[in-house]
């Protein structure tokens, strides 16, 4: 979490706690590995033990140089706060006063629940591949949470690669306009872009994925209604903030862990629904290791471009600098069936201004109180004067 290591384990009462990885006695690590069964994890130091539960369990000569003087009570791991699991997938906050996981997602987990809660929900397949890039972590977050406007350029080369639907995508060419995806940004600087009815555009043969899809559909449909199912079939670039992201279709799952301001640790996952045939998960784990694992084709473009935008803006001048962020603006606002602030075409950077919008709403904020008295106007304070009844519009126009 962030720089901070952790242990997450499942409890005998089927709940899940996480701790610190670091022994209380001189915080030398105590778990070594990323995954698996322990009923107790021993310092390698100095033989201090831990319970599943985080308690003080053993202490080597308790009894003849601390002279059962110690309160294992008082040492024990130190725990995160707050962990939640939501359909399965865990989540920690160092934080006691933050909302709680379901608040704190709002309208956010009635999206992810298109594709956690339907094709007999979740997983992800790891252990996780990881690598090291150079650059500040919201970079990447900035990107994954809806930047369809660099694939043209950015991947043009590594589409024509890849194949698939996506092979003709190279600068501006033949990149449609009309009603193909919506930008989507909701509270607390969650978002996606997404593009309509091309979920496994970046596999080479998606035709196994597309009957999977056509299958499931009539569930679907019959579970979430019709706006979620047209998300179902969707491409999604897709942020969680502040620093994890999934792509849908693509089917990876990212954790951008932070080292410093100029450095990030990468996890990433593949992501499938336990529904799916055994044949068509394999196919998925080939496709994101190719695509977006350690050393995939799109991974690799947009590690360059990440490292770049950090590294050449660290200097005196350029730090002075301004982004401009204004694609779409304007052409946003409240949906009669979508929650959140949806912008018109999936080009634009809706999604990217919601995410900046509350990291420097966080920075300012003095508390999570400030933050929740803040609640009844964000959509206000991210849209344009004309903002608010633009889905109701007949002048909308075609996405900026």
């Amino acid at each position: 979490m962030g720089e901070d290591a952790v242990i997450v384990v499942r409890q005998r009462d089927g709940s899940t706690k996480a701790f610190l990885n670091s022994c209380t006695h001189r915080g030398n690590r105590l778990c070594h590995a990323d995954s698996g069964n322990a009923k107790a994890f021993t310092c390698n130091y100095h033989g201090w033990s831990f319970a599943a539960d985080g308690t003080l369990a053993a202490v080597p000569l308790e009894h003849e140089v601390y002279r059962d003087e110690i309160d294992r009570s008082q040492w024990g791991l130190r725990p995160v706060a707050q962990v939640e699991s939501f359909h399965g997938f865990v989540f920690g906050c160092f934080d006691p006063q933050a909302p709680d996981l379901r608040e704190y997602l709002g309208d956010m987990a009635w999206y992810m629940e298109t594709f956690m809660a339907t094709g007999g929900g979740a997983t992800l397949v790891g252990p996780p591949m990881k690598s090291i890039l150079r650059c500040n972590w919201k970079t990447q977050t900035e990107n994954f949470i809806g930047d369809a406007y660099h694939v043209g350029w950015t991947h043009g080369a590594a589409l024509q690669v890849i194949g698939g639907p996506l092979a003709g995508l190279s600068g501006n060419a033949a990149i449609p306009f009309d009603d193909v995806g919506l930008q989507i940004t909701t509270r607390h600087g969650h978002g996606f872009g997404a593009i309509w009815d091309s979920g496994p555009a970046i596999h080479r043969d998606s035709d196994a994925y597309q009957r999977y899809q056509a299958e499931q559909m009539p569930l679907v449909k019959s579970q979430l209604g019709d706006a979620r199912a047209r998300l179902f079939s969707a491409h999604w670039n897709s942020g969680i903030f502040p620093n994890c992201s999934f792509l849908y279709g693509t089917n990876t799952w990212k954790v951008w862990n932070p080292r410093g301001p100029n450095e990030v640790e990468v996890w990433t996952w593949t992501l499938v629904q336990n529904a799916m045939s055994d044949d068509l998960k394999r196919e998925i784990v080939r496709r994101a290791v190719e695509t977006f694992g350690t050393a995939g084709t799109l991974e690799s473009d947009d590690g360059d471009n990440m490292e770049a935008s950090t590294w050449m803006n660290r200097g005196f001048q350029t730090r002075k600098g301004v982004m401009n962020s204004a694609m779409g603006l304007g052409y946003e606002g409240p949906h009669p069936d979508l929650p959140g602030v949806i912008g018109q075409g999936f080009i634009g950077e809706t999604s990217q201004r919601g995410f900046y919008r509350f990291w420097a709403e966080m920075m300012q904020a003095r508390s999570w109180q400030d933050v929740r008295a803040a609640d009844g106007r964000w959509m206000e304070s991210l849209l344009r004067h004309d903002g608010a009844d633009f889905w109701n519009r007949k002048d909308k126009g075609q996405a900026a």
